[in-house]
């Protein structure tokens, strides 16, 4: 049974609270909802971690809201309009549906969980249509005036057809960074890059570009002793045509986050690591096109930087109306199949499609398929 709060008047103060109180929730989280509350009715009304004095230390900084250690004892005493998770994706599941039962929204960092069955049971726990509650996944790179400008120009094809693309999250990750011991293991961390770093990039080339039909893929461990890929590999067919690389890396000392699509009169491109502007896209005319038509593709308008506030603004107003946020539902999804998808490709060889992993395919239950080399070894197995 939901318990679904009355939809907000633009007066209604917000009532939020924060699971997880990590780097992300202090780094992300409390500012953007710092900065929204200067704009609109927002409360902080608690946080929630395990570690007793790191929520008691946070809310204290904060200057708001009560500590627990306790989800469902804050759902029940609480009863927050609005739940954001900084939590590890191994209990994204649990957590997201407790609060959607509670009748809260939910705003989840990404890796959004370790499964598509775990996605399916968060969508199947939302609310009704319309109104929700509804779980939304972070991914705020495609936020932003940069990223609205170029969905808008490929959407009307105002460059022309898109006809080539490429995916690029090269980043350096190094034993330090392993040594933490949640990290390289499909149970705690979900995937490697593919899951845990380049999800940004493909989530924004997926909402530029529209639904994908096939993926081709390599994964390897190259460098890092663990259990999930330190690189992977992906050539990628879109249903409007498209074709694309992905490349998601931890061992690359250059980093660079990038986007790139040829279209028939122009390519548009952006390059940055982890967050984009408006200077970072950049759009290379044709030869042939005009001066006017060139002007109007590089006017991106008033600069709003992708981020995490970004995101949340929309969201919010979305609550407020009773209507599905971006990012939710089948369109929340989407990313998460793709991942799941370059998964089975790279370990089984084969061509896989979109819409083929479903329950009783073993990618479907476990990003990594059970698949031999890549699973993680049985419990007792010496190994």
């Amino acid at each position: 049974m939901f318990v679904t709060p009355s939809q907000a008047s633009p007066s209604t103060p917000i009532r939020v609270a924060i699971v997880g109180t990590g780097a992300i929730a202090r780094g992300s989280h409390l500012p953007a909802l710092r900065a929204l509350a200067a704009e609109q009715p927002l409360e902080i009304v608690a946080a929630v971690d395990v570690d007793a004095a790191s929520v008691e230390a946070f809310c204290a900084d904060a200057g708001a809201g009560s500590p627990y250690t306790d989800l469902d004892l804050m759902l029940a005493e609480q009863r927050p309009d609005l739940v954001t998770l900084g939590t590890p994706p191994r209990f994204h599941r649990d957590q997201t549906i407790a609060s959607l039962r509670a009748g809260a929204w939910v705003w989840c960092e990404k890796p959004p969980c370790p499964s598509l069955e775990d996605f399916d049971a968060i969508e199947a726990a939302e609310g009704p249509e319309p109104g929700g509650p509804y779980a939304a996944i972070v991914f705020q790179h495609r936020f932003g005036s940069g990223a609205d400008h170029v969905r808008a120009l490929l959407a009307e094809q105002a460059m022309g057809r898109p006809l080539v693309a490429h995916c690029q999250t090269t980043w350096y990750r190094d034993e330090a960074y392993y040594s933490v011991p949640w990290r390289g293991r499909w149970s705690t961390e979900g995937g490697g890059p593919s899951m845990g770093h380049g999800i940004h990039q493909m989530d924004l080339l997926l909402d530029l570009l529209g639904p994908w039909s096939e993926i081709r893929a390599m994964a390897g461990r190259l460098v890092h002793d663990v259990e999930t890929e330190d690189v992977s590999t992906a050539l990628v067919r879109f249903e409007n045509g498209t074709m694309a690389t992905v490349v998601n890396s931890v061992l690359s000392p250059d980093e660079v986050s990038r986007i790139r699509i040829d279209c028939e009169r122009a390519t548009v491109e952006l390059t940055h690591l982890y967050g984009h502007r408006n200077a970072d896209w950049r759009i290379t005319p044709a030869p042939g096109a005009s001066p006017e038509q060139t002007a109007a593709w590089r006017d991106f308008g008033a600069d709003v930087p992708s981020s995490h506030e970004a995101q949340l603004r929309g969201l919010l107003a979305d609550l407020r109306a009773g209507r599905r946020p971006r990012s939710s539902g089948a369109d929340g999804r989407t990313s998460l199949e793709l991942v799941a998808a370059l998964y089975k490709a790279a370990f089984t060889g084969n061509t896989v499609r979109a819409g083929e992993i479903g329950p009783g395919d073993p990618y479907y239950s476990a990003l990594h398929g059970n698949a031999p080399g890549w699973a993680p070894e049985p419990a007792g197995s010496g190994a």
